[in-house]
């Protein structure tokens, strides 16, 4: 029971909604210069020994680094910065909802800090504490780039006949093996995801996703742990509270967009798009429909008029855009943006998710009308 609550909190976070912004990273590879042992450990046993990782408590040094130009608005910019800019983070992990995660800049330092209620995040510099509640749904933010806890959302879905081992190697100074996913699904954009699973914890050391309309050698994603120390640290490291004089604020982006979506009209999407089935998870506005499983996911969902005509200008500029009958389409790396129009007045489908072209396009087509499309 816990397990499957854990797999499907891991698809609530990781859901493609707003304007569709999933994290994809890309850091050059780190190769230990130790060799690594390969233990004689299956494909599925290994998926279910980094899943029940969540336990481990830990503290540690990670980067990440963004290669992805997405066209989204001012209210996702720290998103889209977390696809451009290189991401350096310390870590403290004490369980699911007891940690803490620092980003460090040259300009100095942020802090995130979960507790059972939600997050606080500490700007230090401008001395402002920001508090967000744990929603069901969220958009991606610095500490989901940890290996540990991406590993874990991209194996959470991932079927026995997609897992293969490949080998091992030594990340953060220990022996790592490697568990690859191979995506079953026709419309999926990505070729494989490739984790690197501590031989000893379980904790997943490092990801790899390759894949995307342009292809290439490189992967579209790679982040990877540079230290790990699986030492419980203290409660007083991860525990927080605004310290005399600090500026608190409430963070309410994630609730406005998940409002902006409540406010759309519902409507009856279709049981399954491009050939991925429709599922329902808690807490999705009636305006958004979500397809697929795994690392293969579709969000649709309604773009009111005016936000649509902002974006559709980002979308005719970007390289690469497919303009046809059925709308303008882009693929930036392993994920692809569509947006169908539908008008000032009625607004706009928006289709994201880590599919391909062709299946954005199936997609679309196979949409209903938008009120007074007829």
């Amino acid at each position: 029971m816990a397990a499957r609550g854990q797999r499907s909190g891991a698809a609530r976070r990781w859901l493609v909604v707003a304007l569709g912004v999933a994290v994809l990273l890309a850091l050059p590879a780190l190769i230990g210069a130790l060799p690594a042992s390969d233990a004689g450990t299956s494909a599925t046993d290994l998926r279910d020994r980094a899943l029940a990782s969540a336990d481990v408590p830990f503290s540690g040094y990670a980067q990440a680094a963004g290669g992805l130009a997405l066209p989204v608005g001012d209210q996702l910019t720290p998103v889209a910065d977390l696809l451009s800019d290189r991401t350096t983070m310390r870590a403290w992990y004490r369980a699911a909802d007891d940690w803490r995660v620092d980003v460090v800049s040259a300009t100095g330092e942020t802090g995130v800090h979960r507790d059972a209620g939600g997050t606080w995040t500490w700007e230090y510099e401008e001395h402002v504490a920001s508090r967000a509640a744990a929603l069901p749904l969220a958009l991606p933010t610095a500490p989901d780039l940890l290996p540990s806890a991406l590993g874990r959302r991209l194996l959470s879905e991932a079927a026995d006949e997609e897992l293969s081992r490949f080998g091992a190697d030594r990340v953060a100074g220990r022996d790592a093996l490697g568990l690859r996913i191979t995506p079953a699904d026709d419309a999926a954009s990505v070729s494989r995801v490739d984790v690197w699973v501590d031989a000893d914890s379980g904790i997943p050391l490092r990801v790899q996703i390759s894949g995307g309309e342009t292809g290439g050698s490189e992967p579209a994603v790679d982040t990877s742990f540079l230290s790990l120390d699986l030492t419980t640290p203290a409660a007083s490291v991860t525990a927080f509270t605004p310290p005399p004089g600090a500026d608190v604020r409430r963070d309410e982006q994630q609730a406005d967009l998940l409002a902006t979506g409540r406010r759309a009209d519902a409507v009856r999407l279709p049981d399954s798009l491009a050939g991925l089935d429709g599922r329902t998870l808690d807490g999705t506005p009636g305006a958004v429909g979500v397809y697929g499983r795994g690392v293969t996911l579709l969000a649709v969902s309604v773009l009111p008029g005016r936000a649509a005509s902002a974006l559709r200008d980002t979308l005719l500029v970007a390289p690469g855009a497919v303009v046809d009958d059925v709308g303008v389409r882009i693929a930036a790396g392993p994920l692809g943006l569509m947006l169908v129009d539908g008008g000032e007045r009625r607004g706009s489908w928006l289709l994201a998710g880590t599919v391909d072209l062709d299946a954005l396009a199936a997609a679309a087509a196979q949409l209903p009308p938008r009120r007074g499309d007829r």
